[in-house]
């Protein structure tokens, strides 16, 4: 195993204590490990809060800032926080306004939030709401899940919804905004290589050289099936088509097209597949309303990519579009 770490036990530790050494504008609580935005709470705004196991990076404390969340709670590598993390991001977010967690869909994660949600309600009275993200079209239940896991769609989710929150709208609507984030979107993932976490010291599972594997969790969760390598045209096909199979896109203002890394692919390689998404929405007559590309939402050192589709509408895009200040997605300000 070669990674830029000392000792395995203290990745997370010493990685927080980097984040905050780069970022002073935010709040580390080290001791929950939680990440807080430097202002909050802000008064009267609706706070967000989300989270779930370390080694998705940015995913979730690279997206806490104005614009987007309020505060993400870091568990251990692939593994959920526990409520006593998800309390203490709550308690520092809450400006009155109610709190949102928005919650992708793995069991540890789902019965943690709602564990903290109902401690902090009978604590202080704070509304909290949830909603869960569950767009991967792979599988419909998984080693961690009941149901479709939560993936790509989450930073669409917290982007959106957040916009929603800073503009002061109350918790009702924009959990509203979220649930039809959620709603409207749809991923799909494959992976080159195995992810290595660094506890275990070796590769999380076999994938020969020649193989992929189409349909991947974050958490290296088994896929669809294995299949031979294939050039960038044919693995877009094998992202699209399922997604399109399960979601009519057509219609509405286009679509926000997001091709993310899944930690070990260049940018390179994610531009090459972006193009041909492109082309394949193109010829089922689906507009690319905007875009992202980049590692967004990773699994360590996986080489891989995943697709995320959201069917977009006036007000989706006018939220997305507006301004948002976190480390690892800036732009407006």
């Amino acid at each position: 195993m070669k990674k830029l770490i000392n000792d395995p036990a203290d990745v997370i530790s010493d990685a927080l204590h980097g984040l905050a050494a780069a970022h002073p504008e935010l709040r580390v609580d080290f001791e929950n490990r939680v990440v807080v935005r430097g202002d909050a709470p802000v008064r009267g705004k609706v706070g967000l809060v989300s989270g779930g196991g370390s080694g998705h990076e940015p995913l979730h404390a690279g997206f806490v800032g104005a614009g987007m969340l309020d505060a993400a709670c870091a568990g251990e590598v692939f593994t959920s926080p526990v409520p006593d993390q998800m309390v203490a991001a709550t308690q520092a977010v809450d400006g009155g306004a109610g709190v949102l967690h928005i919650v992708k869909n793995y069991t540890g994660d789902i019965m943690n939030f709602e564990l903290a949600a109902e401690m902090v309600a009978a604590d202080q009275g704070t509304e909290v709401v949830s909603v869960v993200v569950d767009d991967d079209v792979a599988v419909q239940d998984s080693l961690y899940t009941a149901g479709r896991r939560g993936v790509g769609a989450t930073v669409l989710v917290e982007k959106i919804a957040g916009a929603a929150a800073e503009q002061g709208r109350p918790l009702a609507e924009v959990a509203d905004v979220a649930r039809k984030v959620n709603s409207y979107a749809r991923s799909m993932g494959l992976a080159l290589t195995s992810c290595t976490v660094p506890a275990a010291g070796r590769p999380t599972f076999d994938l020969p050289d020649d193989q992929m594997e189409v349909g991947i969790g974050i958490h290296g969760e088994p896929g669809r099936r294995r299949v031979p390598v294939a050039p960038a045209n044919e693995i877009a096909e094998m992202l699209v088509s399922p997604i399109l199979t399960d979601l009519d896109f057509t219609g509405g203002d286009g679509v926000i097209a997001f091709v993310n890394g899944m930690g070990a692919t260049p940018l390179i390689e994610l531009y090459v597949m972006f193009n041909e998404v492109t082309q394949l929405l193109a010829k089922n007559g689906i507009p690319v309303a905007r875009s992202l590309v980049g590692p967004y939402i990773t699994s360590l050192d996986m080489a891989g990519c995943s697709v995320t589709l959201l069917k977009a509408d006036d007000e989706l895009l006018r939220l997305w579009d507006a301004p948002v200040n976190t480390p690892a997605l800036r732009r407006g300000v």
